[in-house]
């Protein structure tokens, strides 16, 4: 077995941009979410070391002497960390000329040839899931012999065979041991959840096809694969009795609740835990499953409510109905569990009178907290296809900042890229900014010194975020 290095590089300052996050930025307030894909190679690859440089605040400068302690090195990189990425592989390869570096991830999978051959550090990049594509490297399968893999010959990208998606999922190891091995659980923030929370899958690949949503379209799929209910007990018992100090478990596969009997079997084997839980969810879970869930443990769901303009949830095929979305929050409120939702302003057919109608919707519906961002036009996704196609996307415009905040780089005729990049301001100020909301949050902060510390912290970093979109715009 090579000794091997899993590395989520340093990057923008407070930037979750790879092996956890689907939207890769710098966020409002200080968010991070675990790197669980990179975990999953490490706990497949024995002995190995999981490095997460933006959580822990690691500079290059303070990992690049391990260079010559490892003989592969494996970075998780995204669409606008990649250069930074790059240039990290090739000091790495500087220190250490012998040293095998592969780079996984949605953006290497959509744009393999221009990837691998943008730096001579890089000897490999892989396709979809590259679990066992890295554990047979590590191994010490020649690149030739992998599939899932494009590789240099001569400067030239070769391709190997594709990889077929896993099918069986509880024959990838358990991640939280790698947590407890390699990661600090404090460094782990997340503005809805408790606090230290964790993060981990039960299952890849999700039946909705949104057309903005990066890893179902790139290295997961759309057929939802889960594991046993028995295994994730498993390991959720180990997490339980080895990590003390969680207060909440966040399933993050992309939709939880996919399976409603699968979902319902495992609330109910969670219950018998005594842990407090949440999830992903799509707005159309039905009452009784939504009660089974309740009882037994659940806190909140994470739900995409996207927009309030149905005809843009048609656009973007989220499969949803605002009608049964409505339904669904008015349950959720009835027993008791609290929503996250998130919206996305400027997706194709958008207006200023269409934002104006889920800012609306957004405070009708009433979640607990939200998040607005901007369309992410990823490569590999049908709305970059549609955005290029249509000559929507701002071509010299990167995804974020040199700070790490996204960039509006989408363009209608009829609504520039300014105008969508002000409304996500004018949304939060609109929902947070009410007399109630701002009273029931202040409640809430009162009946907890340690929430009321957090919400000061996060209320001084969201405003400082709206200040600096503001200076910007």
């Amino acid at each position: 077995m090579l000794k091997t290095l899993f590395l989520n590089p340093p990057s923008f300052n407070g930037f979750d941009g790879a092996a956890g996050s689907r939207y890769q930025c710098t966020r409002e307030v200080k968010s991070f979410w675990y790197p669980t894909w990179l975990a999953q190679l490490a706990a497949l690859v024995e002995g190995s070391r999981l490095i997460d440089a933006p959580a822990r605040g690691t500079s290059l400068e303070e990992i690049l002497p391990l260079a010559k302690d490892y003989e592969f090195l494996v970075m998780y990189t995204s669409t606008p960390s990649f250069p930074n990425d790059v240039k990290i592989a090739e000091a790495y390869k500087k220190e250490n000329p012998s040293l095998i570096i592969g780079f996984c991830g949605a953006h290497v999978a959509v744009n393999p040839d221009q990837t691998v051959t943008a730096s001579d550090a890089i000897d490999f990049v892989t396709g979809n899931e590259f679990d066992f594509t890295i554990k047979e490297i590590a191994e010490g399968k020649a690149l030739e012999d992998v599939d899932g893999i494009v590789y240099k010959k001569e400067g030239q990208p070769i391709h190997n065979k594709d990889r077929a998606l896993i099918e069986d999922m509880d024959s990838l190891p358990p991640v939280t041991p790698i947590y407890k091995e390699n990661l600090v659980t404090t460094d782990y923030y997340n503005g809805y959840m408790l606090h230290p929370y964790m993060s981990f899958y039960t299952g890849r690949g999700c039946k909705s096809h949104c057309s903005f949503c990066l890893w179902p379209q790139t290295i997961s799929g759309h057929n939802y694969r889960h594991k046993s209910v028995e295994n994730v007990i498993e390991e959720l018992t180990y997490a339980r009795d080895n990590f003390p100090e969680i207060k909440e478990f966040f399933f993050d596969d992309d939709t939880l609740t996919d399976n409603i009997p699968y979902v319902e079997a495992l609330a109910k084997e969670i219950g018998k835990l005594g842990i407090t839980w949440s999830c992903n969810a799509k707005a159309n879970v039905p009452y009784e499953t939504l009660k089974i869930m309740k009882d037994n443990g659940l806190r909140l769901l994470l739900v995409g409510y996207e927009s309030g303009n149905q005809q843009i949830l048609i656009n973007i095929k989220k499969g949803i109905r605002t009608d049964i979305a409505r339904q669904f929050t008015k349950d959720c409120h009835k027993l008791g569990i609290l929503i996250h939702g998130t919206f996305i302003v400027g997706l194709p057919g958008e207006t200023q009178e269409t934002i104006e109608e889920s800012i609306n919707y957004a405070k009708e519906l009433n979640p607990q907290t939200i998040q607005v961002s901007l369309p992410a036009a990823y490569p590999g996704t049908l709305l970059y296809k549609q955005a290029t196609e249509n000559g929507w996307l701002i071509v010299d415009e990167d995804l974020v900042g040199d700070d790490g905040v996204q960039h509006s780089v989408l363009n209608y005729p009829h609504l520039p890229s300014e105008e969508i990049f002000e409304a996500v301001d004018n949304f939060y100020k609109r929902f947070y900014f009410r007399p109630w909301k701002m009273a029931a949050l202040f409640y809430e902060m009162c009946r907890d010194w340690e929430i009321m510390k957090r919400r000061l912290r996060e209320g001084v970093e969201f405003f400082k975020f709206l200040f600096g979109r503001e200076s910007t715009a």
